[in-house]
């Protein structure tokens, strides 16, 4: 794991542990992502800590990542690893995405908050 990956893993922490999210710009600006094409970069960032957690059955904490753009939850991409995962079977917006999000936010908080807050 880089440096850059460890910084996003602790900042996405310090954040589920206070119950809040944050969106990919500010997590980007707090994590120091360097440019160009800082939120592309953060985006891969966050599908291998997805794939990491996934993989080692933990609950997801790049869910606490949020695009300002859709209303509160991640982006489309988010969805579709979900779905190439198999965690999740349907659509990339809308109501059932959001619900699977708030299902996978509720986990992450509980989990990343309390088990292994901040540091």
């Amino acid at each position: 794991m880089s440096d850059l990956e460890r910084t996003i893993r602790e900042t996405l922490r310090q954040i589920a542990s206070q119950g809040e999210t944050i969106t990919y710009r500010d997590l980007a600006a707090r994590a120091e992502v360097p440019p160009p094409h800082t939120i592309h970069t953060l985006t891969l960032l966050l599908e291998d800590l997805v794939r990491e957690d996934h993989a080692a059955g933990r609950p997801l904490l790049a869910a606490v990542a949020v695009s300002r753009a859709q209303a509160g939850v991640p982006g489309a991409g988010f969805f579709q690893l979900l779905s190439e995962l198999g965690r999740y079977g349907g659509p990339d917006r809308g109501a059932e995405a959001a619900a699977v999000h708030a299902a996978e936010l509720q986990a992450a908080w509980a989990y990343w908050g309390r088990s292994h807050g901040g540091g």
